[in-house]
């Protein structure tokens, strides 16, 4: 994100706890600090400060950063923090004349080039201060096609250049909340579809029945062997399911077929769990995303006591023994 600042002409200040990270941006042109006071001091006043940390440690970051700032310096916090936190920050700030912008930032490591979608929530005046660095790091219109039926927003508003002041404190949060539950579930899809391709020559290994084993009712209609590469890259190219997900799973399936260098142990940083528990307050149903974030529970091993249970119970009622693995 520095990067992309500094080449829309914007003057840097950085300061990290990994000393390499300081050195790499301040010879690239950025000003390194050694230390948070140093920092505190390069930055003109009014002073914008932009955290980019785990939503664990913005709490302890802000302790530290707080008794250091003046009276209309502003805090950004652009990670991934719980929506509720931020408006707690704000008040917290506010109490010592500080502004708090939430800012949830969708890009990654690809959004040097891309761009940055960003979600705000904050004061409207702070917000149009920041406008500056806002525009710099979204992605802007690029090739996307105006929408249908937008075109009275030509000239007014930001959703186009790709990011968009949600609301007040809290707002930003929330929509990026949504927005990763909503990349949790289509995800999720992508790899379930996948997967049924991946199995579909079960039927040229089925063997001898048993009473344990579901059996095939017809094994002739599972005799597929599906270049799976070759079907994410075809449905790259007109498919109404295409995406830039679908671009990033074609990439990854072109450098290793087999994704052999995969474990299968998929984390959840959060946004997940917040955005079900939005839903239950809500009283709205996200059974899509729900399945999706239990998914992620089940590839870190999470599920392997309540199957020991469900192979328990099946011995005890119907003497059924486990089947070996792979069989």
């Amino acid at each position: 994100m520095v990067r992309r600042l500094m080449r829309g002409g914007h003057q840097c200040v950085v300061y990290d706890l990994a000393p390499a990270a300081v050195h790499t941006l301040a010879s690239e042109g950025a000003a390194g600090a050694s230390e948070l006071d140093d920092f505190i001091s390069r930055l003109a006043k009014p002073r914008a400060v932009w955290l980019m940390v785990p939503a664990a440690a913005v709490d302890a970051t802000l302790d530290a950063l707080i008794p250091k700032l003046d009276a209309g310096d502003i805090v950004i916090d652009g990670g991934n923090s719980h929506h509720r936190d931020d408006i707690v920050r704000a008040v917290r700030l506010s109490e010592r004349g500080l502004h708090f912008v939430d800012c949830g930032t969708s890009g990654g490591v690809r959004g040097l080039d891309r761009g940055y979608c960003l979600m705000i929530g904050g004061a409207t005046e702070i917000v149009r201060h920041l406008d500056p660095v806002l525009a710099t790091l979204a992605p802007g219109p690029g090739s996307i096609p105006e929408t249908p039926g937008r075109e009275q927003a030509r000239g007014g508003g930001t959703a186009m250049q790709g990011y968009l002041h949600c609301g007040p404190n809290g707002a930003g949060h929330f929509v990026k909340m949504v927005h990763n539950g909503i990349e949790y579930g289509l995800m999720a899809a992508y790899a379930e579809g996948l997967n049924i391709l991946k199995h579909a020559s079960i039927g040229s290994r089925v063997g001898i029945g048993d009473a344990e084993t579901t059996p095939l009712r017809n094994a002739s209609a599972y005799q597929f062997d599906f270049n799976i590469a070759d079907i994410t890259e075809v449905w790259r190219r007109g498919s109404v399911i295409t995406s830039w997900l679908l671009d990033l799973t074609a990439t990854a399936l072109a450098r290793d077929p087999g994704l052999d260098g995969f474990a299968g142990r998929v984390s959840d940083s959060g946004e997940g769990r917040w955005a079900l528990e939005a839903a239950i307050e809500e009283g709205v149903p996200a059974n899509v995303l729900a399945a999706a974030l239990f998914a992620r529970f089940s590839s870190r091993g999470q599920d392997e006591f309540q199957n020991r249970v469900l192979s328990a119970m099946r011995l005890e009622f119907g003497g059924h023994v486990e089947k070996n693995a792979g069989t």
